[in-house]
């Protein structure tokens, strides 16, 4: 078995049997797993991170509930999708130490969470290197836990962070 498959087996048993998994007890009787698109190598980039400077603000991403939280644009990569260019901007906290993908593309709303979905270095797909690279692998992308339950407050999406391509890897849309 695959490192993918293993870990999208592992997120689903979270799902069903976890205390701290966004499904109430409902959703997890009737769960039988989340939905992916197929693992496709397509997905995984390996890009130059153009940093931003160090003293870049703090910035002020909304929630799904209408609150704030704090994050700095750490730096931009540029990748190619089905011949388009798009580029997306990577978050820290204000250490510069947790970084945060949020993005919106062309699936969502139909294939995927409207809202968008995200990676970070608490998964696999997200490494930012200490060389100046970063590694997004998309077949990892997930929807935030507001894509299960309205009470959860999730940063959404910069403007920034919303390319017209469709990234047909990762998490699908919940289907209940």
């Amino acid at each position: 078995m695959d490192d993918l498959t293993r870990f999208r087996k592992e997120v689903d048993q979270f799902m069903a049997l976890h205390p701290q998994s966004p499904l109430d007890f409902p959703q997890r009787a009737a769960f039988s797993g989340l939905r992916y698109y197929d693992a496709d190598p397509a997905y995984r980039f390996v890009a130059p991170l153009e940093r931003f400077p160090a003293g870049e603000p703090l910035i002020e991403m909304e929630t799904s509930t209408g609150d704030v939280r704090e994050y700095r644009r750490y730096g931009r990569f540029t990748f190619t999708v089905d011949g388009a260019e798009a580029a997306l901007t990577i978050y820290s906290d204000r250490f510069g130490q947790e970084f945060f993908l949020p993005f919106k593309d062309a699936t969502n709303g139909g294939e995927t969470y409207g809202a968008g979905r995200y990676l970070d270095n608490h998964r696999p797909g997200l490494e930012v290197g200490r060389d100046g690279t970063v590694v997004v692998d998309f077949n990892y992308c997930y929807n935030p836990y507001c894509a299960y339950a309205e009470h959860y407050s999730c940063p959404l999406p910069p403007r920034e962070n919303w390319v017209g391509v469709r990234i047909a890897a990762g998490e699908m849309d919940f289907a209940e």
